[in-house]
């Protein structure tokens, strides 16, 4: 007889079994304290590095000045009409990370993403605080709060909240002058703003990197699923030499009687990995090829006696080689082939053309609008005048006077409102408006045409430095 009771509806959903990573040493995990150490102390470090520049501009090395619209970086400035910069270093970040992507895996993943960096900053807070793998394993199962476990994860969030703190502190610090800043962040007297970047960034930084954590980089992170695209079988990524390794010690195969292989079923890659999967089940979305399942098997084989390498970085192309106990092709051949050398390549020439630019970049520069309302005015001496707004703008480190000129037909004047001679005077690192006249004498060429191609000039007086905009003078058209 069918039951009568309708079955409930199985859950799509599994609750996320926190990750306990276990203590582990070896080249790869000094890598990674080498990179923390980098990585964090730049982020840190950056703002409040002191440049001189002189009275009217900021001190800080390295700026976002939104404010003024401006990028400063060591002795580089960067102005809003040359984002082509900005854009030129987004496109070399992405095609470096192509390149590392297709010679080794996830290593931005594994090595230097902030989430990464930032979560093991907190995974090492969390083991001074409640000990290795099996301490903290004990504390999430313990269901009854003591004492002793309010007092341990108090004293854990505690800390991870100051480091989040640091974290979003840092980031404002970017964008106006450091020093001035943190004083006014103390005194209550910086901008909403300031406050609110810090309270977001300490809230985000506080969940991904103590809470969340291998969840950001498998479900929120669209990089594992682009990966696939720029690796191939000759990319070297972490994997398991399976046909070394099987069967293992604990297998029905090994219980029957056959061979055992190398893999004693330990469990240490396991217990080491950050986000908790067991990369001898093969490749996985999840991995991010940090290598500490490596450093934890060749340990556990240098222990046992056998060869190290059951885990490593390999290419698919090595394992029918190796299978027939051949050796694996030398790693060069690996990282420089078509693919590779294309993005190297690339990311070369977009280099090369960006300090081009910037080393024949003039420190002078000029936009002409002409003012088309009227197009042009009859003066009572039956002479014609166009009007322009011409901006200036002035990149020394100095105010710099400047003359304006104008070719095209010598009948033509130049007249400057506000200003004589035809020189104005710029200051510092500022755009200046200037409007500017140009008057052709009654009956001349420039006068009777409908249109006139003319060029003003600019130049400056102290180095002798110039630069023009074509233009259009507009006449009766008789």
């Amino acid at each position: 007889m069918a039951d009568s009771h309708p079955t409930e509806p199985q859950s799509l959903y599994a609750a996320r079994e926190p990750v306990f990573p276990k203590k582990v040493y070896g080249k790869f995990r000094n890598l990674k304290w080498v990179i923390m150490i980098v990585t964090l102390g730049i982020y840190y470090v950056t703002p409040w590095i002191r440049w001189d520049r002189g009275a009217a501009l900021p001190d800080q090395a390295v700026l976002l000045d939104l404010a003024n619209r401006r990028f400063f970086f060591f002795w580089i400035e960067i102005w809003p009409h040359e984002f082509y910069f900005v854009a030129g270093l987004l496109v070399m970040a992405g095609l470096g990370l192509f390149l590392f992507t297709s010679a080794l895996g996830r290593v931005w993943c594994g090595y230097a993403c902030p989430q990464t960096v930032w979560t093991d900053l907190f995974i090492l807070v969390e083991r001074w605080i409640e000990g290795d793998r099996n301490a903290r394993l004990r504390l999430h199962r313990q269901k009854k709060w003591d004492v002793r476990k309010a007092r341990l994860r108090l004293t854990k969030w505690i800390t991870w909240l100051l480091i989040a703190v640091a974290t979003g502190g840092a980031w404002v610090f970017y964008f106006t002058d450091a020093p001035t800043l943190l004083v006014d962040l103390f005194t209550l007297d910086a901008h909403p703003i300031a406050y609110t970047t810090i309270a977001v960034l300490t809230g985000t930084t506080f969940f991904f990197g103590g809470f969340a954590r291998e969840q950001i980089c498998i479900y929120a992170c669209p990089w594992p699923r682009i990966q696939a695209a720029m690796m191939d079988e000759d990319t070297l990524t972490v994997g398991y030499r399976e046909w070394r390794g099987e069967p293992r010690k604990n297998s029905e195969a090994v219980k029957e009687g056959a061979p055992q292989g190398d893999c004693i079923d330990c469990m240490a890659c396991v217990n080491v990995c950050p986000v908790g999967i067991d990369i001898r089940d093969g490749q996985q979305l999840e991995c991010i090829t940090c290598a500490l399942c490596i450093d934890a098997c060749d340990d556990i084989m240098a222990k046992i006696g056998k060869p190290r390498g059951l885990i490593d970085y390999m290419a698919f192309t090595d394992e029918e080689a190796e299978r027939a106990g051949g050796k694996p092709k030398p790693i060069f051949k690996h990282i420089l082939r078509p693919r590779t050398i294309l993005y190297t390549a690339l990311w070369s020439l977009v280099g090369i053309g960006l300090v081009f630019a910037l080393f024949i970049r003039s420190d002078i520069d000029l936009t002409v609008a002409p003012v088309r309302n009227p197009t042009y005015v009859t003066l009572s001496d039956g002479s014609i005048r166009n009007t322009y707004e011409v901006r200036i703008r002035n990149m020394q480190h100095e105010t710099r006077e400047f003359e304006v000129t104008v070719k095209g037909s010598p009948a033509i004047a130049v007249e400057l409102e506000g200003a004589e001679a035809g020189r104005i005077s710029v200051a510092a690192d500022e755009m200046y408006l200037q409007r500017v006249y140009l008057v052709a004498p009654p009956g001349s060429e420039p006068a009777t045409a409908e249109r006139s191609d003319v060029r003003i000039w600019i130049e400056d007086l102290t180095n002798g430095e110039r630069a023009y905009k074509d233009t259009v003078f507009n006449g009766k058209g008789e």
